[in-house]
C-alpha cells in the first residue's frame, strides 16, 4: 500500500468477533462522510483471507495511533445509518468485557441477533396481523381435540382476545395455515394501539404484602434499585409484576423481563398479553433469525414496550428503559455456560445502574448471593410469605423407602396417594430429574455396563427408541440384544428414568391419561403448548416429568406431588448441590394445591435424617438459606469469597495438566498472599466427548485482588506455548464445577 498523508486523518477502532481482547484499526471508506460514523455501528471489514462484520467503537486522530499505518486496510461497508448500540449499551459491553475477562469483540456480538452478527439490514419489517372471526370466538377449542396445535393456538387467542404478528406465533405456522382455512381466524392490517383509549384489564386486588412490594417497586421508577421479592410458590409474584409493569407502562417506559427457561414463555406470554395493550415481543433460542431480529428491533426502536426473553435476550438496546424484571432469579440456567460465561442476574443489575433504573429480582427459592445482599443492604427484601387467594401451603410428608418394596422407583404407599388422589377427580404430579428409560444397561451374567466410549459416563437406555445415548456428548448406538463382553448373559436395565416410571404407571392406572414432559416428548415444536394446554383444561390425570416441571408452571387440580429420588442430590462435591436441591424440592413442592384444595407433597427418600431435609420440612427454606450461609462462612466460601475456574482441555490427558502447571508458574510469580490457587486437578466428569478435562480454581476474599491477579496473568497465559495444545476457558463466579 502507498503511503498515506496522515496529517488529519481519522482511523476507527473497530470490534471485531474473534477471541483476542483488543479492538482493530481501519481507515474509513474511500468518501465517506467522516462526520456520519458513530460508535455503534456495524461495518464490515476485511480480515485476514475473509471479511467480517464489526462494530465501531471509537473514532481517533491517525497520529494518535501507534501502529504501522501503512499496514492498515480501509472499512469495506458501513452497514447502518444510525447507531444499533447506545453510549450505555456500550458501556455495559466495555464493563461487561473486563469483568468476565472475555474479548471484547466477542462480547459485542452477543449483544446482536445472528441475523445482524451476519451482516443484515436492520429494518424492521411491518406485518399483517391475525385475530378472531366471529366463528372462532364461537368455537369452543374443544372441538378440535383431534388437532392439539390448534386447539392450543385458538386458545391463545381466545384468551388473550387480541391480534398477534406472524414473528409472534410463526412456531405455529402450520396449525396458524390451518385455523385461516376454517374460517376461525383472519388475517389483518397491523393497527397502532392507542393505550389511551383502550379499557385496560383491571388486575387481581392486592393483599396487604403485594401491595407494599408493589408501592417500594414504583417508589424507586426511575431511579437505581434492587429489590428482591421472595414469596412462597402460589403466592403472587407475577400479579406484582404486572402491577409494577403497568404502572411503568403509564410512564411510556420499556420493561424487560427475563426468564430462565423457554418453557415458562408460553403461559407467561399468555397472561401479560392478557393484561397489557401495548405491543410485545418475545426473544429466545426456538424463535427463528427472522423472528429474533423483529423482536430485538421492536425493542430497540421503541415500538415494542414489553420483551419477554431469555438469558439472550439481556443486552437488548432499550430505547426508553424503565426497568428489569428478573423471575425465578435463583435458576443457574441465568449462567451461559460456554463462550462468553455471563450470568444474565449479575450483568442485568449493572446494566440498571448505568440506565439509573430498577431491578427486580423474583423467587421463592432466592439464591444465597441474592440473600447475603439482601444482609449487606445492597439489596431490598420484599416478602409474600403466604399464597394468593385461597389457596394453601402443601403438606410435606417423607417417605422413608429404606428396606420397603418398590414396584420400578414407586412405594406402596405412594401409589395408594395416587389412587387417592385421582378418586377425587385430581391430579398427581410425579418429579424425577432423570429422562430415559434407565441410567445404564448392565449384564447378569459378567457385569458388563453400557459405558460411553467418549465420556467417564454411562450409557442411558431409551427403551422407545432401542437406542443407548450419552446425556454428555450425543453419542448413540443400537440397544445390544447379547452382552458385547460375554455373549451369553443377561441384559438388564439398571435404575430409573421418566421413560421406565411411564411405562410402570401406564400399567398400575390403566385408562388414566397420562402426560411426560421431559426433553425427549417436548423436542417438536408446539408438543410443550399442547401438553400444558391438556393438563391446564383437564385432560391429564398423571403428570411425570423433569425439571422443566419445576419452574413456575400452574396447574391448579394438582393436590398431588411426589419427588421420586431425592437421595441423588444429597451427596456431591459441588458445594453448590445443597442448595440446588433444596431449591428443587421447594419448586417442585410449589406445584401442589395452587387453588382451592390443599395439596400433599411426598419425598420417597432413604435418608429421612438428613440435616437437610428436616431443616427445610421443619423450618423452611429460609432457615436452611441461613443454615447453608453459616456453613459457607466457616468454609470462607462464596458468596463470602470470590472465584474464577479455569477450565481446560484436549484429545490426551498430558497437554492440560502441562498447561495448568505453567499457568500456576505464572501465578507463584505474580500473586499476592490474598488469592488460594487450588490445584489442577482433573474435572469431576475426568472425560468427556473424548476431551480429558482438568481445572484450576482461584479464589479470593476480595473481588479486586482476584480480578487484579487476573489481569497480570492472562495476557501472559496466552502467550504460552503450552496454550497452543489445549482448549482453554474462564469462569468467573461459576455456578458449579463440573
Amino acid at each position: 500500500m502507498a503511503k498515506c498523508d496522515t496529517s488529519a486523518k481519522l482511523i476507527w477502532q473497530i470490534a471485531i468477533p474473534v477471541p483476542l481482547e483488543r479492538l482493530f484499526d481501519y481507515w474509513p471508506p474511500e468518501h465517506y462522510p467522516l462526520n456520519s460514523i458513530q460508535p455503534g455501528m456495524r461495518v464490515t471489514v476485511p480480515f485476514g483471507k475473509s471479511h467480517k462484520v464489526g462494530v465501531v467503537m471509537r473514532v481517533m486522530k491517525a497520529s494518535d495511533s501507534s501502529v504501522d499505518l501503512n499496514r492498515l486496510k480501509h472499512v469495506a461497508q458501513v452497514l447502518d445509518t444510525e447507531p444499533l448500540l447506545s453510549t450505555k449499551d456500550l458501556q455495559l459491553l466495555h464493563w461487561a468485557s473486563r469483568y468476565y475477562h472475555h474479548a471484547i469483540g466477542e462480547v459485542i456480538a452477543t449483544a446482536f441477533p445472528v441475523a445482524l452478527r451476519q451482516g443484515k439490514p436492520a429494518v424492521l419489517q411491518r406485518e399483517n396481523c391475525y385475530g378472531l372471526t366471529k366463528l372462532g370466538r364461537n368455537t369452543e377449542p374443544a372441538q378440535l381435540k383431534r388437532a392439539p396445535k390448534q386447539q392450543a393456538l385458538l386458545a391463545v387467542f381466545q384468551n388473550s382476545q387480541q391480534t398477534f404478528e406472524l414473528a409472534d406465533i410463526a412456531e405455529h405456522k402450520a396449525a396458524l395455515k390451518s385455523l385461516l382455512e376454517k374460517g376461525l381466524l383472519i388475517e389483518q392490517p397491523r393497527q397502532t394501539v392507542d393505550t389511551d383509549r383502550l379499557e385496560k384489564p383491571v388486575g387481581l386486588v392486592a393483599n396487604p404484602e403485594q401491595l407494599h412490594a408493589i408501592d417500594s417497586v414504583i417508589s424507586s421508577l426511575h431511579r437505581f434499585s434492587v429489590s428482591l421479592l421472595q414469596g412462597v410458590t402460589g403466592s403472587g409474584k407475577t400479579e406484582v409484576y404486572m402491577q409494577v409493569i403497568s404502572e411503568a407502562l403509564q410512564y411510556n417506559l420499556q420493561v424487560l423481563v427475563l426468564l430462565p427457561e423457554i418453557t415458562l414463555t408460553p403461559q407467561l406470554e399468555q397472561r401479560f398479553r392478557q393484561r397489557f395493550n401495548v405491543p410485545m415481543v418475545c426473544f429466545h433460542s426456538k424463535f427463528n433469525d427472522s423472528q429474533r431480529l423483529h423482536a430485538w428491533l421492536s425493542l430497540q426502536q421503541g415500538s415494542a414496550s414489553i420483551m419477554l426473553g431469555t438469558r439472550s435476550a439481556l443486552f437488548t438496546p432499550m430505547q426508553r428503559p424503565g426497568l428489569i424484571i428478573l423471575d425465578e432469579e435463583h435458576d443457574s440456567s441465568f449462567k451461559q455456560q460456554e463462550g462468553f460465561r455471563f450470568s444474565a442476574r449479575d450483568v442485568a443489575i449493572a446494566r440498571a445502574k448505568m440506565l439509573n433504573i430498577p431491578v427486580l429480582l423474583g423467587s421463592a427459592t432466592p439464591s444465597l448471593e441474592s440473600l447475603f445482599n439482601v444482609t449487606r443492604q445492597r439489596y431490598q427484601l420484599l416478602e409474600l410469605s403466604s399464597r394468593a387467594g385461597n389457596a394453601i401451603e402443601p403438606v410435606f410428608q417423607i417417605l422413608d423407602i429404606r428396606n420397603k418394596p418398590l414396584q420400578d422407583g414407586l412405594s406402596e404407599p405412594l401409589i395408594t396417594e395416587i389412587q387417592t388422589t385421582l378418586a377425587r377427580g385430581q391430579q398427581a404430579l410425579l418429579f424425577l430429574n432423570r429422562r430415559g428409560y434407565a441410567p445404564v444397561q448392565i449384564c447378569h451374567g459378567c457385569g458388563w455396563v453400557s459405558r460411553c466410549g467418549r465420556c467417564d459416563a454411562n450409557m442411558v437406555i431409551h427403551a422407545s427408541e432401542r437406542r443407548l445415548r450419552c446425556h454428555h456428548c450425543g453419542a448413540e448406538q443400537s440397544l445390544p440384544k447379547q452382552c458385547p463382553a460375554c455373549k451369553t448373559g443377561e441384559l438388564q436395565p439398571l435404575g430409573l428414568g421418566t421413560e421406565r416410571i411411564e411405562q410402570t404407571l401406564t400399567v398400575l392406572f390403566p385408562g388414566k391419561n397420562l402426560i411426560r414432559l421431559d426433553r425427549d416428548t417436548t423436542q417438536r415444536k408446539g408438543a410443550l403448548e399442547a401438553y400444558l394446554e391438556q393438563i391446564n383444561s383437564g385432560h391429564a390425570d398423571i403428570i411425570l416429568g423433569t425439571q422443566m416441571l419445576a419452574k413456575g408452571h400452574h396447574f391448579p387440580d394438582v393436590t398431588l406431588v411426589a419427588i421420586l429420588d431425592v437421595d441423588s442430590g444429597l451427596f456431591s462435591v459441588d458445594f453448590h448441590a445443597g442448595e440446588k436441591l433444596a431449591q428443587m424440592i421447594v419448586q417442585v413442592a410449589g406445584r401442589a394445591g395452587r387453588a382451592n384444595n390443599r395439596g400433599r407433597v411426598v419425598l420417597q427418600t432413604r435418608q429421612p435424617q438428613h440435616p437437610l431435609l428436616t431443616t427445610l420440612i421443619d423450618k423452611g427454606y429460609r432457615a436452611f438459606a441461613e443454615s447453608a450461609l453459616q456453613e459457607r462462612k466457616l468454609a470462607g466460601l462464596p458468596p463470602y469469597s470470590h472465584q474464577a475456574l479455569l477450565r481446560t482441555h484436549a484429545s490426551d490427558a498430558q497437554a492440560p495438566q502441562a498447561f495448568l502447571q505453567a499457568v500456576c508458574q505464572l501465578l507463584q510469580q505474580n500473586k499476592n498472599d490474598k488469592t488460594l490457587v487450588l490445584g489442577p486437578v482433573s474435572a469431576p466428569m475426568a472425560r468427556r466427548a473424548g476431551q480429558f478435562r482438568f481445572q484450576l480454581l482461584l479464589q479470593s476474599a476480595h473481588r479486586k485482588d482476584l480480578h487484579h491477579l487476573l489481569d497480570l496473568v492472562l495476557p501472559q497465559v496466552v502467550k504460552l506455548k503450552e496454550a497452543k495444545k489445549v482448549r482453554w476457558s474462564l469462569d468467573i463466579d461459576p455456578v458449579d464445577l463440573y
